[in-house]
């Protein structure tokens, strides 16, 4: 771990310990176990600059992870502190209800639908990336009984995708753990296998025979279902914390083909991929992705999350039906459209076109990443490494050779998510599936130090498997 040594650490001794033990009685973490918590007491970020963050004792760490996929910009970006600074001088808050609205809401609006993918018209506003699925949810279904067709209530999505945590978003989502407590997934929500390679496909089988395969399990669920009860499939153009899965190419054309021919709406879930994660302003419009969605969901990276906003993009037929229907669409947040959180957006975005970032991501930030990170696989315990744009993953293996994986109960990815914190590195584990999703503005410097120091990591988790006699 690197070390200040000068100024002194950030907060003093007493201070932190009175912070951890306090937050640790009355502090409910995000997915977090609150016994584990107890005993290995919170991590305290106290300050962040550029792709470093720095804790409470005084420790720099590279932060591969953008925070929670989103802090695009970096952190410590005076231009998105003013953009909020100027905002909250003149006007901190207003709502969007009521035949009512803001510069910044109107501005960036329409900056969004300029931006979008052909055939976005507009914008609805929310918190986070959570509300903008299950307010999608509600579009999807309201549009569907306008057309006549109330019928179509159900929304398909992958297996293993995250698509947020609240009731709907959870239910649309595929990820098991979440649907095992509080009674989901919620009815009309159906779930068909991801296209991950490394765990579906067979021996021999090309990328364009796996695409055609995996697309083809949504045409049977249809199927199964009846098209007259479908409304939309929804998906990630790269599954994100379900670890960085990126579909074969072609996939993204062959469920646009799929839906259009029995008339499912297609979503875009952009909350991780958008706005210059894989180098394109939503990731549906990667060359590798390649489809054309009905609506898109966004949030994290609009303000490089430096406040929280998210949305449903709406294209054309979609916001037609809801504008002309002659009464209200019963659904809103207090928070839509807040006027210092869209001023923030808009600086982002216009810092994003300014200093060319998605054009560097493309050109050299992506490829030189990509390059780097496969050298990781030289490492005993790694292997399988892949990604796309600002994001990659690889497998901690019990025996490459043999493909054999550690029991769970080895816990393989967290020891190395520990290591990596240890070795002041911020690497998430997802199973035996370690990714990263670095800040777009990296250097390759920085991609560099990056990697070296998941390289210290991986040798030091090995030392850990081997020592409890995890490793033959």
């Amino acid at each position: 771990m690197t070390r200040r040594s000068t100024p002194p650490p950030a907060l003093a001794r007493p201070l932190l310990q009175r912070l951890q033990a306090g937050d640790v009685v009355h502090h409910l973490h995000p997915f977090t176990d609150p016994a584990e918590l107890r005993k290995h007491p919170p991590r305290v970020i106290v300050r962040g600059q550029g792709v470093r963050i720095e804790d409470a004792e005084g420790r720099e760490i590279l932060d591969a992870m953008s925070g929670l996929w989103c802090v695009n910009l970096g952190y410590g970006r005076a231009d998105l502190v003013e953009a909020a600074t100027r905002q909250m001088l003149q006007l901190p808050y207003y709502n969007t209800f009521f035949h009512t609205t803001t510069e910044p809401a109107a501005e960036l609006a329409d900056e969004l639908v300029r931006i979008a993918p052909p055939g976005m018209q507009a914008v609805f506003f929310t918190e986070s990336g959570s509300s903008a699925n299950d307010t999608m949810v509600r579009m999807v279904r309201r549009y569907w009984e306008l057309q006549g067709q109330p019928g179509r209530q159900v929304l398909i999505a992958r297996r293993n995708a995250y698509h947020g945590s609240t009731l709907g978003a959870a239910s649309l989502g595929g990820m098991s753990e979440m649907h095992a407590q509080g009674g989901l997934p919620l009815p009309d929500f159906s779930h068909v296998e991801q296209p991950h390679r490394l765990l579906l496909g067979t021996p021999g089988e090309s990328d364009a025979a796996f695409a055609l395969r995996a697309a083809g399990w949504l045409e049977q669920r249809i199927a199964e279902l009846g098209a007259e009860r479908v409304a939309a499939f929804v998906m990630e153009p790269v599954q994100g914390a379900g670890g960085v899965i990126v579909p074969p190419p072609g996939y993204g054309r062959e469920i646009q083909r799929i839906c259009r021919r029995h008339g499912v709406l297609l979503v875009s879930d952009e909350v991780i991929c958008g706005f210059g994660r894989l180098g394109e302003w939503f990731g549906c419009g990667h060359p590798r992705i390649d489809f054309e969605p009905d609506l898109i969901t966004f949030a994290k990276g609009v303000t490089s999350g430096y406040l929280p906003l998210g949305g449903v993009l709406v294209g054309a037929r979609v916001a037609e039906a809801l504008a002309g229907q002659g009464e209200e669409f019963a659904h809103g947040f207090t928070y839509s459209g807040h006027p210092v959180c869209c001023a923030v957006a808009l600086a982002n975005l216009r810092a994003l076109q300014r200093e060319g970032v998605l054009q560097r991501v493309r050109d050299s930030a992506a490829p030189y990443l990509r390059r780097r990170f496969a050298e990781l696989q030289q490492h005993p315990l790694a292997g399988d490494a892949e990604g796309l744009g600002m994001t990659a993953a690889l497998v901690l293996w019990r025996d490459k050779a043999r493909r054999e994986a550690f029991p769970p109960e080895a816990q393989a990815g967290r020891r190395c998510r520990e290591a990596c914190f240890d070795c002041g590195v911020v690497m998430r584990a997802v199973g035996q599936r370690m990714v990263i999703a670095p800040p777009l503005v990296c250097s390759q410097a920085d991609i560099d130090e990056i990697v070296r120091r998941i390289g210290l990591a991986l040798e030091r988790t090995l030392q850990g498997l081997r020592r409890d006699g995890w490793l033959h």
